[in-house]
């Protein structure tokens, strides 16, 4: 298998800064206030949240794409929660997908679920961490 695309980034922490190769992605990070930061800058499951809402919603339109269908006006919502596990944390995913009146039901339901098996942030996550997918 060949990579098609390689992100690189480089952190010092969850107080700090993080930083893309290409210098795009450039922010302060520092601790919400519910783990006892200053809550003044963005933290790993803010990133992680915007990285797989983004991709979900693409492998969604890929999905309608392939079945001719348009969900161009769908988003996501993407949930990460940091819970205790054993002696350290464990992540959490609801994936909140707004369809638009018209693809509500079982029409729905099925690209969600096949937008679920084809995102590389699902792939990567099946089997090591609950995603709970809502259709709204």
């Amino acid at each position: 298998m060949s990579t098609i695309y390689t992100a690189i980034a480089t952190a010092n922490g969850r107080e700090g800064r993080a930083v893309s190769s290409d210098k795009r992605l450039d922010v302060t990070l520092a601790p919400p206030k519910e783990l006892g930061g200053s809550g003044e800058g963005t933290n790993p499951e803010q990133l992680f949240a915007a990285g797989y809402a983004a991709c979900f919603a693409s492998a969604l339109q890929l999905i309608g794409r392939r079945r001719k269908t348009d969900v161009s006006e769908a988003s996501v919502t993407a949930e990460v929660g940091l819970v205790p596990e054993g002696e350290g944390f464990a992540l959490a995913v609801t994936l909140r997908v707004e369809l638009p009146d018209e693809l509500h039901g079982e029409a729905g339901t099925a690209l969600v679920e096949a937008a679920h098996q084809v995102c590389p942030y699902s792939n990567a996550t099946r089997g090591n961490i609950p995603v709970n997918l809502v259709v709204e």
